[in-house]
């Protein structure tokens, strides 16, 4: 188990730092602070910064912007997970007389709820919040530019309805509610609506000459669920670990899961570049690597957070200039520079303390038709079935409790499988969706759908 930053090979840890470097010089920040977090833990932190004897530490604040779209979606599941809504909830039911209550509750954490991108002008980011009071002022007349459900369009006024959504059923302030059920819980005490000190200025860096012009800081106002908060490379680390580890007094495994799972419909574009969305968090495949987490911008400021959960690796980097290095690419990178250069070390393999017999009597060979599967009794009790020939459709299966499972991936995801036995008690096949896996191709003493030839297999006749 890594338990401090001196863990990291020294080789590492300068490769990390001169990623950053590269990064802060080339894309001309004024400032860019970075960590790692590995199995948990923050290994590494670095910094740059243009002036001479001062770098930014763990505890400066950055404005990470949308970033806090994803403590908001936590928000809201928290909600659904106490029963207080349905994911499938039309927003009507909840907040009536929006104008978009006809998305779902789900569409407006997967941004496929059909609003608009932006609030009405002017420029939302760079004008104070006073001059959006009411929900009307952030929708404007007309909210919708696409039909409900039907594409994935990047909306900060959908965020904004689902702040308004948690202030209706906490009955309390979007800013009150978060830093009771997520900040203080996780120990985010340097995350905050409104800059506290230490906190970096943000900067606009002219695109074609080396001189700098101060960025306005707004209260965002109602926008404030899009994109307000402040944070710092050390809460963000503990935040990432949070997403990918879970953390059962905010939000369970299997909510954390759902977040996890790409829920919009990607463009053409989007497909080609290997980007998704799930409910609050974005996807990215880079080098082979499923990446998940968030970016975030407002005048002044870039921010990412990314990570692997299958290498346990995670990466959070903040800048304070309007436009400059593309953090996701660095953040990426930090990921892959750990992940590769000290490959995660698996846990010991060690036998279950005990085995139910009729369960490990599934595991083993099974044919759909001519197409063999291996099912395996994993070591979280669940089951896998994977094709034998690597290629084709696979599910990790959870138990319910009853005899049947039910599938997690995929194709089968909430399909449910259950073993048939005959009246003697032995097995006899397997059902899963109405699909029936025999121990043998076309087993003549199973009930194949169709039946099977009398007279069995033959060559060429």
């Amino acid at each position: 188990m890594t338990t401090s930053q001196e863990e990291l090979l020294p080789a590492t840890r300068r490769a990390l730092l001169h990623r950053i470097a590269v990064a802060q010089t080339v894309g001309r920040s004024p400032s860019l602070v970075a960590a790692v977090v590995r199995e948990g833990r923050t290994v590494w932190h670095g910094s740059r910064t243009s002036v001479d004897g001062h770098a930014p530490d763990e505890n400066v604040q950055y404005r990470i912007g949308s970033i806090t779209k994803t403590f908001t979606a936590v928000l809201v599941l928290r909600l659904r997970d106490e029963g207080l809504l349905d994911l499938g909830d039309p927003l009507e039911k909840h907040l009536p007389g929006t104008g978009a209550g006809e998305a779902t509750i789900a569409h407006l954490l997967a941004h496929t709820g059909g609003l608009a991108a932006e609030s009405p002008a002017p420029w939302w980011e760079r004008t104070p919040g006073s001059l959006r009071p009411e929900l009307a002022d952030v929708l404007g007349e007309r909210p919708l530019r696409h039909p409900v459900g039907r594409r994935f369009h990047y909306s900060n006024p959908g965020y904004t309805l689902l702040g308004a959504l948690v202030e209706e059923h906490r009955g309390a302030s979007w800013e009150d509610v978060l830093r009771r059920e997520v900040l203080e819980p996780l120990g985010l005490h340097r995350t905050s609506s409104r800059p506290q000190p230490p906190h970096a200025g943000g900067w606009a860096v002219h695109p074609w000459a080396d001189v700098m012009l101060p960025e306005p800081a707004e209260d965002l106002g109602r926008m404030a669920p899009a994109g307000q908060l402040w944070s710092t490379t050390g809460d963000l680390a503990r935040f990432a670990a949070f997403l990918s580890r879970g953390d059962d007094r905010v939000l369970s495994e299997e909510s954390l899961h759902e977040m996890r799972t790409p829920a919009a419909p990607s463009e053409a574009v989007d497909l080609v570049a290997g980007y998704a969305y799930g409910l609050g968090l974005e996807f990215r495949r880079r080098d082979g690597r499923l990446l998940l987490g968030h970016s975030g911008s407002l005048p002044g400021f870039l921010a990412n957070l990314t990570f692997s959960a299958e290498d346990d690796v995670a990466a959070v980097v903040l800048a304070n200039c309007t436009s400059g290095p593309r953090l996701s690419g660095v953040a990426a990178d930090l990921v892959g520079i750990v992940a590769d250069a000290e490959p995660r070390i698996p846990e010991p393999w060690r036998p279950l303390p005990d085995v139910d017999r009729a369960v490990l009597e599934l595991a083993g060979q099974w044919y759909w038709g001519t197409q063999g599967f291996l099912l395996r009794l994993t070591a979280d009790r669940g089951l896998s079935l994977e094709p034998l020939s690597g290629v084709g459709r696979r599910s990790r299966l959870r138990p319910n409790g009853d005899g049947t499972w039910t599938g997690l991936d995929g194709y089968c995801a909430g399909e449910v499988l259950k073993a048939v036995r005959r009246p003697d008690g032995s097995l006899s096949h397997l059902d899963f969706g109405s699909f029936v896996f025999t121990r043998q191709p076309y087993d003549e003493g199973s009930p194949v759908p169709g039946g099977v030839d009398p007279e069995g297999w033959s060559g060429l006749r």
